[in-house]
């Protein structure tokens, strides 16, 4: 029950000091555009704060996530709540695709009638261009690899980053060229990034929840290192899962022969093991050549 990794506690505070600030950050900031929105009647302001919204929201319950994944272990939650952090990714990677497709849907309206863009709204988009860019680079110290939540949190505000620079570009286009249009096709990429995006996470998140093997576990070479020890003589029953981002565990029957001194077979196995795949946290059961084994439906 007590078990924690020790590098991902460090890992954790990082990350949690990095959400809790871009939090603060961006919904001070959006604050601030809603007031700007409604006294200049900027439809633009607004709507990029509804943006902020989205991004806050991520944020926050990025946040939440660490928050309940830390609480520890209980006997009706024995592996603790650290999955709360994949249930997470899982929500943002859907709510990513729900705002890319209405942005499609506003890009389509807009393309039907071009909206008059202003000057001010540039100077506004480019103030939530730097917010964004400060908010990633915090973000990205943290552990935005490995860890799914943070990468879904961070992914938010890349949407919302582009969609600065889109603003921004198509604003220039506008007061130069008098391309209206610009501004549609502008949203309509960012839309198409945002949504590949959330494609990405959303299946990543999916595969954590539907118990898949981490990607740095090869089952066939697994299998193989496992009968290549000295007195194993079947491996059977094997399953490999994440609990969450950086948390592999798995676990085995291994038939061996009757001589054989079990405690140093099983040392040597979760040696192999732990080497190989980084999988500290695994479950292996010995069994003698006549053990009288149960059929099992679900093992490889």
């Amino acid at each position: 029950m007590g078990h924690n990794h020790s590098h991902d506690h460090g890992h954790h505070t990082n990350n949690k000091t990095a959400l809790l600030w871009s939090f603060i950050i961006i919904f001070g900031f959006m604050i601030v555009e809603v007031i700007g929105g409604f006294l200049t009647n900027s439809l633009a302001l607004l709507s990029d704060a509804g943006h902020m919204l989205s991004d806050a929201a991520a944020l926050g319950f990025s946040l939440l996530a660490f928050k309940i994944g830390e609480k520890s272990a209980s006997y009706s939650k024995t592996y603790g709540y650290k999955r709360f952090e994949i249930i997470a990714a899982f929500v943002n990677g859907i709510t990513l695709i729900a705002i890319s497709l209405y942005i499609y849907y506003e890009a389509y309206q807009r393309f039907l009638e071009p909206p008059n863009v202003s000057a001010s709204m540039m100077i506004i988009a480019l103030i939530g261009l730097i917010v964004n860019i400060i908010v990633a680079w915090m973000l990205m110290r943290g552990d935005s690899k490995g860890n799914l939540n943070i990468r879904s949190a961070l992914l938010h505000v890349f949407g919302d980053l582009l969609g600065s620079i889109g603003a921004i570009i198509a604003g220039i286009l506008i007061l130069i060229f008098n391309w209206n249009i610009a501004d549609p096709i502008a949203s309509a990429v960012v839309a198409t990034l945002i949504i590949i995006s959330g494609v990405r996470i959303t299946k990543d998140a999916a595969h954590v929840l539907m118990e898949g093997k981490p990607s740095n576990v090869d089952i066939d070479m697994l299998y193989k290192k496992l009968e290549e020890i000295s007195g194993v003589q079947e491996v059977h029953d094997l399953h490999v899962w994440s609990i969450t981002s950086e948390f592999p565990a798995m676990s085995c029957h291994l038939i061996v022969k009757d001589s054989v001194e079990r405690d140093e077979l099983l040392k040597k196995a979760t040696e192999l093991i732990m080497e190989n795949y980084d999988i500290s946290h695994c479950t292996i059961q010995i069994e003698g050549e006549n053990f009288n084994r149960m059929e099992c439906d679900t093992c490889l």
